[in-house]
């Protein structure tokens, strides 16, 4: 059977890699740890490595119980994990938010401006005059060191026990929609309640991304449990196809972030 027939060809890069590591595991019975995966990622390597009919285990962690950006660890079936396995460190800093106003793209942008890969950075939080980024222990130091600095505001990072996270529970509400086809422009305008045009202006002008890639071709097809960002309106996901009526509309269930 041909794996990658179940994705998508932009995928293959990353299924190549989840094969490979599965191989390693299976070859030296040592244990594979990822960088930061996204939810998307998670779910291929679910797929791929996390079903009962093989010798080993998939455990996916990201430092609390709502994170969405997780570490994955394969080991053999046999092997125990703990958290400390996954090598994640908290860092947190505060400032004073009646003066400054930061957000999440403000701490990612000073991240990625140190020349650190987005992989190595899992969940940002920005609440109430706090910043707290969970990031991979081996560039910890190196992140301390330099990122003294967000938005022209001096910051003070400083390393927390996973314990102190201050956790960010998602909450997603469900709708049903009647759509023609599974085109991107058609999926957006019925989730977000648009017009055409403007969906198809948005995905022309690379507003959205699909499995946080971005999309611009209007009529790219989204399949179930894809992932959609609209920029400015919030993230949604395809949930299920349920068929189709007796006039051939298409019966989905989607979510959007409240």
């Amino acid at each position: 059977m041909d794996i990658y027939q179940h994705f998508r060809k932009e995928e293959q890069p990353y299924i190549d890699r989840v094969l490979s590591w599965k191989e390693l595991v299976e070859r030296s019975y040592q244990p594979v740890l990822t960088d930061f995966l996204d939810p998307r990622e998670q779910q291929i390597i679910n797929l791929l490595v996390g079903g009962d009919d093989n010798d080993l285990k998939l455990n996916l962690f990201g430092g609390g119980n709502f994170s969405e950006r997780k570490r994955a660890i394969i080991v053999p079936e046999y092997e125990e994990v703990v958290e400390s396995d996954f090598g994640i460190i908290i860092l947190q800093t505060n400032y004073h938010e009646k003066f400054v106003s930061l957000s999440h793209g403000d701490v990612m942008g000073s991240f990625l401006s140190l020349g650190l890969e987005r992989k190595k950075l899992g969940d940002i939080i920005v609440k109430d005059g706090l910043v707290q980024i969970l990031l991979t222990d081996d560039i910890s130091t190196y992140v301390v060191a330099n990122l003294t600095s967000i938005k022209n505001t001096n910051v003070n990072f400083v390393s927390k026990s996973i314990k102190e996270l201050v956790e960010k529970e998602l909450y997603w509400i469900s709708e049903d929609h009647l759509v023609s086809s599974m085109r991107l422009d058609t999926i957006i305008k019925s989730i977000y309640a648009i017009s055409r045009q403007t969906a198809a202006e948005s995905i022309s002008k690379k507003l959205v991304k699909v499995n946080y890639r971005v999309v611009d071709d209007r009529s790219f097809t989204v399949q179930a449990n894809d992932l959609i960002s609209f920029k400015g309106k919030g993230r949604s996901k395809v949930e299920g196809i349920n068929g189709k009526t007796k006039k051939e509309k298409l019966k989905i269930t989607t979510s959007k972030l409240k």
